[in-house]
């Protein structure tokens, strides 16, 4: 009886303490802070998301996830339930996105701003506010990978066609072509090297034939100016020329008070000074057009009738 006893005892204080620790783990798993509970809506995949799922403000946790149910009055939809901790800065510009936790494709709820509509967003049971569910990187990639591997397939397509056989065989003469081309131009600098070599020479030899063009042209301009000043010494008032024109002059008055044997000899005086005066008013005039002529001489006179290379005028 006394056996029987003990055994009750043990037995009755085995189960208290099992309800006492089912009751610690209760205590100790359950959430005694007052989260303010908000709601999103969406028609998007949500994989790998679960009740009790962390919600998390910009990577710190925030909060967790109540229920995910379906919306009753809009098929397709799915409604998602957060608790979010009071101090969370919620606005009317947060808006949520998935979030998976490595390679274990668990998922979470993931909150950001675009600071967009700064004004507090009110919630409590009674008025649940919304809050939208935008895309993430993965149903992005997931949208757009029928459109990504179709441009992927027409890129192979056409570097198939562009590496077919005939296109290889123009590929390559186009290469080897380039390559017999670039072999010519190495030796054109080994053909120019002997006149590169002579540049040097050359220019010095240039530069001596300026400096004598310069001295020469220096030479006719100071004869230039000689033959000029020259000239009107000769013509001016009291030059040469009007001394010997005078000197005529007064020839002629004498011979006309002369004896008449001694006339005629006067008169062919007269003539060839005149003469002389011509011919030296036409020297005079050739060196003025001319000057050039004292050092490379006088252009010979262009042929005349019957002589070789003649030409008749207006032919």
């Amino acid at each position: 009886m006394e056996n029987k006893a003990h055994a009750l005892i043990a037995g009755l204080f085995t189960v208290a303490l099992l309800i006492a620790a089912l009751f610690g783990v209760m205590w100790f798993n359950s959430d005694r802070v007052e989260r303010i509970p908000y709601q999103i809506a969406t028609k998007l995949s949500v994989p790998g998301l679960n009740p009790q799922a962390d919600v998390r403000y910009r990577g710190l946790d925030a909060g967790k996830v109540d229920t995910i149910t379906f919306d009753p009055k809009s098929p397709g939809q799915i409604l998602i339930k957060i608790k979010v901790n009071p101090d969370t800065p919620m606005t009317q510009s947060t808006f949520a996105t998935l979030g998976y936790q490595g390679v274990t494709g668990i998922a979470y709820i993931q909150l950001d701003d675009d600071g967009s509509k700064p004004l507090k967003l009110d919630s409590s049971k009674q008025h649940l506010a919304r809050i939208e569910l935008r895309p993430s990187l993965f149903d992005n990639l997931q949208s757009k990978g029928a459109v990504i591997l179709s441009r992927a397939n027409d890129t192979v397509e056409r570097l198939n066609s562009l590496l077919d056989p005939e296109n290889q065989k123009t590929m390559v003469k186009a290469f080897s072509d380039v390559s017999k081309t670039v072999n010519e131009y190495q030796g054109i600098p080994q053909q120019l090297q002997p006149t590169l070599n002579q540049l040097p020479a050359l220019t010095s030899q240039l530069n001596q034939a300026l400096a004598s063009v310069t001295a020469l042209s220096n030479n006719m301009m100071v004869l230039s100016k000689n033959l000029n000043t020259l000239t009107a010494s000769l013509q001016g008032p009291d030059g040469a020329v009007a001394n010997l024109a005078g000197a005529v002059q007064n020839i002629g008055s004498v011979a006309n008070g002369v004896e008449y044997d001694t006339l005629p000899r006067f008169n062919v005086l007269t003539t060839e000074a005149r003469s002389s005066m011509r011919s030296l008013n036409q020297t005079l005039d050739h060196l003025n057009q001319q000057p050039q002529s004292i050092l490379f001489g006088s252009k010979p006179l262009p042929p005349g009738p019957g002589e070789a290379g003649f030409v008749a005028p207006g032919k």
